[in-house]
Order: C-alpha cells, then structure tokens, then sequence
C-alpha cells in the first residue's frame, strides 16, 4: 500500500466513525469549500488545500510524497525526536521501516489541533445541548487551546524524520473516533447498570486489561461503584477537552456518566458539582484502543509488519 492510500483509507474510516455522522462531516467540508472559493487570491495562496478533503486538521502526511510503498510501520503513541532518532538507529541495524506513524499529532497537525475542537459542539448537540451553548462555550475554549499551542515549537519531529529521510504520518481524531464509536456503542449494548459494571467491561477489553498491569488502568473519579450509571456518554474525541462549564449542559441533557480518555482537576471538580459520575478509562490505553482499532480495518487484506514504540501495544481483533 502506498502512503497516500494508506493515509486516504485511514480519514475515510474516520469519517465513517465519526460521531456527529457522515452526513455532519460532509456538510462541514461543503461549508470549508465554499468559503475557499469566496477568498481572495493572496488568501487562497496560503490556504491548507488538504482541509477541503479531510476534516481533521490534527492528522496529517507530515513527511513523505505518498508515493513511497510502506510494508514496515514504526507505531507510538507520539512519535517525537527520540523515537526518530530510534527509528534512525534501528535502520542502522537492519531493521526495515518504511514509515513512522504517530497517533498524537505533530508539525502543522499539532498546530492546528484547536481547529478540530468545534465537532464537540455537533456531538453534544446530538445529546441534546442546545447548539448555541455549545457552540458558544467551545468556541472559547478552541481560543484558549490555540493560545497554548502558539509558543509550541511544533515542527520539530518533522524535522528531524525530513533529515533522516523518513516518512511520517500522524493520525489522531480519526483514530479517537473509533474507540468512541466502539465503547458508545458497546455500552448501548450492554446496559451497564452500575459504575462497577463499566469497570467490568473496560477490564474485560484487552488494552484496558494491559493498562491494569501497568499501574494506569481506568479508575472512578467521581462516583461509587454501586452508583446507578444511567445515560453514559463516552467523551474521547475533538482534539482535547471541552469547556469546563459544559457539565450544567450535560447534565439537563440527561446524562449520568462520562467515560472519558482523562480529564483535568478544574474539569472534574465542575462535573462533580453537577453531580454527574465520571469513569476515567486511561489516556494511553485509550489511544491503544483507538490506534488499534484503525488498523484492522486499515491493514485489512494488507501485509505489514508492525514495531511498536511510545507506549503503543499492537492487539489485533482480525480485522
């Protein structure tokens, strides 16, 4: 498979989990291309041409032409200068490795991981928070998030795989999208009726079990274990977290339960203001899940050989 297949397959099947519905993304992509072809011709000059096909803005071919053949994929968590530089010396001693494929986004993709954050307002639209709330709300928020990055000096694993000659790819809300669309989905099954029954289900998939023997397994953070669970949404997608002041929304929606990837002390002190339960399931687990997820469908029919790195444990479900 050729990079920009690999890459073009792997936003398609982000689009297709992602929660706010196909139908969503495609109007925002409308929306995006409308606006371009309103711009000037200095505007459109400087424009990101890739957003008119992709909708997320944190993933990206950060290196490569996307003609290169990839059959050896270096995989972590977040693929920063040292695991370049692994990578490099892995070459050095025999090891093949056609691509480095980050999960946490980097060069451009980190830059603009603040972009991302206004499909939170469509999800929890779907919820039943009025649009205006969460529109406003997150609106805030993505400034705030954009602020924090603008000091970053965000190219610098790019660089050193464009030095090396090492092709890289980062893939972030498509792969949230998944471990969303999976744990939604799989609780609406199940019916948990208690926190101590989402525990039991977060232990009994593989990756949550790994984190369990690491020390960094998912743990109720606001909550007893035989607390009702009730309506439980699974918040683990759109860049990173939300508005603190969303949880009064949340909860006149209807909701019980967040599970979620982690969440900041002033966020979980606001949920427990408004008496919502909260089950963090573990941000690298998590992103294990959700990376793992994508290449079943991803490497599907395909021969690869995958390392791991950065915290990422390879468990496939055959595809």
């Amino acid at each position: 498979m050729k990079l920009k297949e690999l890459y073009r397959k792997a936003i398609e099947i982000g689009i297709d989990n992602d929660p706010r519905g196909r139908g969503e993304v495609s109007a925002d992509l409308r929306r995006i291309r409308e606006e371009y072809e309103k711009m000037r011709s200095d505007e459109k000059e400087i424009f990101d041409m890739e957003s008119l096909q992709n909708p997320y803005s944190d993933s990206r071919i950060l290196h490569g032409s996307g003609e290169e053949e990839i059959k050896h994929i270096l995989i972590g968590i977040d693929i920063e200068v040292g695991e370049v530089l692994l990578a490099e010396t892995l070459r050095k001693n025999g090891t093949t490795i056609d691509l480095l494929f980050s999960h946490h986004p980097e060069g451009m993709a980190f830059a603009n991981l603040y972009s991302v954050m206004h499909m939170q307002s469509d999800i929890l639209s779907r919820l039943g928070v009025p649009i205006n709330i969460a529109e406003h709300l997150m609106d805030g928020r993505a400034k705030e998030v954009e602020r924090k990055l603008m000091p970053a000096n965000h190219t610098r694993a790019v660089d050193a795989a464009r030095l090396l000659g090492l092709p890289f790819v980062c893939l972030h809300t498509p792969t949230d999208n998944m471990v969303v669309t999976y744990l939604q989905r799989l609780f609406d099954t199940e019916q948990p009726r208690t926190l101590s029954d989402i525990m039991d289900i977060l232990r009994g998939i593989p990756e949550y079990g790994n984190a369990i023997r690491n020390g960094s397994g998912p743990k109720i953070f606001l909550g007893s274990r035989n607390r009702r669970a009730g309506r439980i949404f699974v918040d683990m997608t759109g860049g990173t977290e939300g508005s603190k002041d969303i949880f009064k929304s949340l909860a006149s929606a209807g909701i019980s339960t967040i599970v979620a990837m982690h969440l900041s002390e002033e966020h979980r002190k606001e949920a427990e203001n408004n008496h919502l339960n909260l089950v963090v399931a573990g941000h690298i687990s998590s992103d294990n899940l959700g990376v793992n997820l994508l290449l079943d469908k991803l490497l599907h029919g395909e021969s690869a050989t995958i390392l791991e790195c950065s915290g990422f444990q390879r468990v496939s479900r055959g595809g």
